[in-house]
C-alpha cells in the first residue's frame, strides 16, 4: 500500500474512533446531566451531531491531506500532534458524561484548545488549506470550553 494511502487510512480511522467514543460516551438523557443547571445559550442535544459530523469529516480530510504533504521529521511531529489532539478530543466526553466530572472535563478541554492551536500551527507549516479546514473545529471547542465553564459555574457542587 502506498504511504499516502496508509496515512489516509490512519487519519480517517483515528478520527472515526474518536467520533465513535464521543457518540457512545455522550448521554444527554442521563438523570445526572438533566439535573445540571445549564445556560440558556446551550444548543439542544440534536445540534451536537449536526455540528460534530462535518467537523470530524474536516478533521479527517485535513489531517490526511497535511500528513500526506509533509515528510520526515515534520510529518512525525505533525502526526504526534494530530493523534494527541484526537486523544484529548476523545477523552472529554467520557470525563464529562460517564464520570460526571465537569471540572476535570473543563481542565481537559482547555488542554484540547491548546492542542488545537498547536495542531493548526503545525498543519499550517505544511498545508495552509488543511490548517484553514481545522479552524471551525478549534472555534467549536472554544465554544464548548465556554459552555463547560458555565456549567461548572452554575453547578458549584458538581
Amino acid at each position: 500500500m502506498a504511504p499516502v494511502m496508509k496515512i489516509t487510512f490512519a487519519a480517517v480511522g483515528c478520527v472515526a474512533a474518536t467520533a465513535a467514543i464521543g457518540s457512545v460516551a455522550a448521554d444527554p438523557g442521563s438523570q445526572w446531566y438533566r439535573g445540571l443547571n445549564k445556560p440558556s445559550w446551550q444548543p439542544p442535544p440534536p445540534a451536537y451531531a449536526l455540528v460534530w459530523t462535518p467537523l470530524y469529516v474536516a478533521i479527517a480530510y485535513a489531517g490526511a491531506r497535511a500528513l500526506g504533504r509533509t515528510e520526515g521529521h515534520a510529518r512525525r511531529r505533525l502526526a504526534r500532534t494530530f493523534f494527541l489532539d484526537l486523544a484529548l478530543n476523545a477523552a472529554w466526553t467520557p470525563l464529562f458524561f460517564r464520570l460526571c466530572r465537569p471540572r476535570i472535563a473543563l481542565a481537559e478541554i482547555v488542554c484540547l484548545d491548546i492542542a488545537n492551536v498547536l495542531l493548526i500551527r503545525r498543519t499550517w507549516q505544511g498545508d495552509r488549506a488543511a490548517a484553514a479546514l481545522l479552524s471551525p473545529y478549534a472555534a467549536w471547542t472554544v465554544f464548548a470550553t465556554a459552555l463547560n465553564g458555565e456549567i461548572v459555574r452554575l453547578n458549584p457542587d458538581s
